[in-house]
């Protein structure tokens, strides 16, 4: 594929029918649309403050000890494409899928404002539409040396067993899966929202299943995670290296203001965290895990 060819996947089908296949199809539009909403200004404080850029350094270094120059990746969930971008700045070839469409063509844009077109392949496709993939022209075609997700989008897709046995589909064997998901125990976020009384709040993250959550006055339907409920659909086709806490000591992303008033003193809780993060029991915890796989 030459630089100046962009996937068109799904570009003129951009919502589903009016008649919803099932509950799951509706909530997935709704996901969407949150996405949709926020797409203009996510590279601003909502999508990329100090807090969520420590966590993305986390995961770009446990994606570059994994890969090099000239892999091929999959970047499940790609959002406005920075780490898409970045990755093809390190030499890689990304194929960058999100349900999102503004998403999609906020990173389109990014891709052509860094010059990377040709190392980067920007498709509506989402992390539980991943048949789809190798399937349509200008696709990159697997197998992958890998995949990667930042920030959670695999909490949204409804059936995470689909997605693992697409992941082994599509990876090759020996390639790696290196994730960063939402998870289930959140210490700041407990006691953030129970000293201010909102216990139900609180305890959100407990809930099994699928649960709504607001942004930007659309609801996302998420569901929460431990790594070992996460790995589980996995385990059939890929070995478990390591997982490890993303702010656990420091505030999750939506209390940057705190982080604002004292950066310095947070910074040392960072550094802290960086040291405990993967230690025994400590990495089940945290407002994110970075999980990382590889294929048998």
């Amino acid at each position: 594929m030459s630089g100046h060819e962009e996937l068109e996947l799904g570009d003129r089908d951009t919502a589903l029918p009016a008649r919803f296949a099932g509950v799951e199809d509706a909530r997935l539009l709704d996901t969407q649309r949150a996405f949709d909403s926020v797409a203009a200004d996510y590279d601003g404080p909502r999508g990329n403050n100090e807090l969520i850029q420590r966590m993305r350094a986390t995961l770009w270094r446990a994606v570059l000890d994994r890969f090099e120059p000239g892999s091929r990746l999959v970047d499940l969930g790609c959002g406005t494409g920075i780490d898409a971008v970045g990755f093809a700045e390190a030499g890689m070839r990304v194929l960058a899928t999100d349900w999102s469409p503004r998403m999609v063509e906020r990173t389109r844009v990014r891709a052509r404002d860094a010059a990377v077109e040709g190392r980067v392949r920007a498709a509506l496709v989402g992390a539980h539409q991943l048949d789809r993939i190798g399937h349509l022209p200008g696709a990159y075609e697997g197998p992958f040396d890998g995949m990667y997700s930042n920030f959670g989008p695999l909490n949204c897709v409804p059936d995470l067993a689909a997605v693992a046995a697409q992941c082994a589909r599509l990876v090759r064997p020996g390639g790696a899966l290196v994730f960063s998901v939402i998870g289930r125990i959140c210490p700041w976020e407990i006691a953030h929202y129970a000293w201010r009384g909102r216990l139900r709040r609180a305890a959100v993250r407990a809930a099994r299943g699928v649960t709504p959550v607001g942004m930007n006055k659309h609801t996302i339907w998420t569901r929460y995670y431990l790594p070992r409920e996460f790995y589980r659909p996995f385990a059939e086709d890929f070995r478990l290296e390591s997982h490890r806490a993303l702010s656990l000591l420091l505030p999750p992303p939506y209390l940057v203001d705190l982080y604002r008033r004292h950066p310095h003193w947070y910074e040392r809780l960072g550094r802290l965290d960086d040291r405990v993060g993967g230690w025994p029991l400590l990495r089940e915890m945290g407002d994110h895990f970075l999980i990382a796989m590889r294929r048998r």
